[in-house]
């Protein structure tokens, strides 16, 4: 249609959603063994082997080097825009708040690709938490309109990805309450059937992840779900379920988390786009699958239902201890990255960056957002936590667990304890010191530096810090940047967010 980005010539069906969860699955496919990651989505789309509608509108437009880089909140879109655009579907998305003040996050406009406004420039679509001032009225200037989308199929699509879906959504769209009707996502049950590719996990805290392959339960191992996210950087990573990597909470402050699926687009008589609402997903043939149940689950609650649904035979105890050993050593890793990432910034040049004000350090733009760590190490504490509590939690669900014969839940707790003790110290990595040498350091040894890490997510630290190294010994002696004074005293106050494993709400 005139003035659309792409032509709607089908329609989402149950077929089409299956296709969806196929193209997503081949696409970020690789031993379970592996940890794959990209520098950027379209490294992913430009490979023939994994992309199964690459080229597929014969316009080679695989190979005419769209660059496209999501972070978290844009990844599932830019996932469900360009399945649509291939395909010929109708898409849409959303003008949504972060919520505050006590409420979860709102929409309050939704446009389709038949008809596109300006969109806005990046760097002011994310100020002041990504809301615009002309729909909130916020004391801000109104967002400057960028210059018109080039011509063409695939270079106006391009444009539509970078410069109008990035600049427009956020992860308050994921966070938006179970029962809104007018939203981008809805939730669904915990269901083998509804951890198929393609489905979104939205947590609590503003970070989310789309789900890329179930692997089931076998004799031998307890069954995976394993996800993508994209990063400030633009990097595109895959890792499992699991408590340190899927955060869960109920706060009516902070929306609605866990496993949702995109709101299907239809078109009605007259041609126009529009998006079902939730009782008519509950009545449809194709769907069927809306679902308020997360919505009343708490914490404890959430993992039990999760871990009944990927392993719905008991566990080897030990077998799950060590797969929550290797969840954790997969986060220290991809923390590794992220910090040298901070350092290579530094060493290319980069100024000190200005730190922002209470709950912005979790969610900014700029330098910090990309380099700082924050989310990230809020999430390992978490992570450290759950691993440290394994043996408890046995003790707690013995039913959950396969039982060695004659010996009591106590019994098992005691020989994991001294298990976990061992697998700890024997697993190892290694960072990059200030002076661009190695330190190499075990599981044991970063657990034991827990309370550090609730201070070393500032990128004006070294890293030597920023790894909880002690301030006399080797380890530290290439330390040569600190953060500032004011910078120590405003993580000084926000300490007590990382000692109790909680993420403000926003103001």
């Amino acid at each position: 249609p005139e003035g659309g980005v792409w032509p709607v010539r089908d329609s989402w069906t149950r077929g089409t959603e299956n296709i969806y969860s196929a193209w997503i699955e081949t696409l970020f496919d690789a031993p379970l063994s592996e940890a794959p990651s990209w520098p950027a989505l379209h490294e992913v789309l430009r490979n023939r082997s994994r992309n199964l509608l690459f080229n597929h509108l014969g316009l080679k437009e695989d190979e005419k080097g769209l660059v496209i880089r999501p972070d978290c909140a844009d990844l599932p879109y830019f996932l469900r825009a360009y399945f649509a655009f291939k395909m010929g579907l109708p898409f849409g998305y959303s003008k949504c708040s972060r919520g505050g003040g006590g409420k979860p996050p709102r929409c309050v406009a939704w446009q389709s690709i038949q008809n596109q406004e300006k969109p806005v420039a990046r760097s002011e679509k994310k100020s002041n938490g990504g809301l615009l001032s002309d729909i909130f009225g916020e004391n801000e200037p109104p967002p400057v309109k960028t210059a018109e989308p080039p011509q063409g199929l695939v270079p106006g699509f391009g444009y539509f990805l970078r410069n109008t879906i990035a600049n427009t959504v956020h992860s308050g769209s994921g966070r938006t309450a179970a029962s809104d009707n007018n939203t981008d996502y809805y939730p669904v049950p915990l269901s083998e059937a509804s951890m198929r590719p393609g489905t979104v996990y939205a947590d609590p805290y503003g970070h989310l992840l789309v789900v890329a392959k179930r692997v089931p339960q076998t004799d031998g191992s307890a069954g995976v779900l394993l996800a993508v996210d994209g990063q400030p950087d633009g990097t595109v990573a895959r890792k499992r379920f699991w408590r340190g990597n899927f955060l869960f909470a109920q706060d009516a402050a902070l929306g609605s988390p866990g496993f949702k699926r995109f709101r299907p687009v239809v078109r009605d008589k007259s041609g126009a786009s529009r998006r079902m609402s939730n009782d008519e997903i509950a009545a449809s043939q194709n769907y069927g699958d809306y679902s308020l149940a997360q919505s009343k689950l708490d914490i404890e609650a959430f993992y039990d239902a999760m871990d009944d649904v990927l392993s719905p035979a008991p566990l080897d105890p030990t077998r799950a201890l060590q797969e929550a050993v290797t969840a954790l050593e997969e986060q220290v890793n991809t923390r590794v990255t992220s910090v040298e990432n901070g350092r290579k910034y530094h060493v290319g040049g980069g100024a000190e960056v200005a730190m922002p004000d209470g709950a912005s350090i979790f969610e900014t733009t700029g330098a910090w957002e990309d380099f700082a760590t924050p989310s990230r190490d809020l999430r390992l504490l978490i992570a450290i936590d759950v691993v440290r509590g394994f043996p408890d939690r046995v003790l707690r669900r013995p039913e959950r667990y396969a039982m060695p014969s004659g010996k009591s839940a106590a019994d098992v707790k005691t020989e994991l304890d001294a298990m976990l003790a061992s697998e700890l110290a024997a697993r190892k990595f290694s960072y990059t010191r200030s002076d661009g040498s190695a330190w190499p350091l075990t599981l044991k040894e970063l657990i034991e530096r827990a309370a550090e890490l609730e201070m070393a997510y500032n990128l004006n630290d070294c890293v030597e810090r920023r790894w909880g190294a002690p301030e006399t010994g080797d380890e530290a002696a290439t330390c040569k940047r600190r953060a500032s004074a004011s910078q120590r005293k405003k993580m000084a106050e926000y300490r007590a967010w990382f000692q109790e494993r909680r993420r403000p709400p926003r103001g």
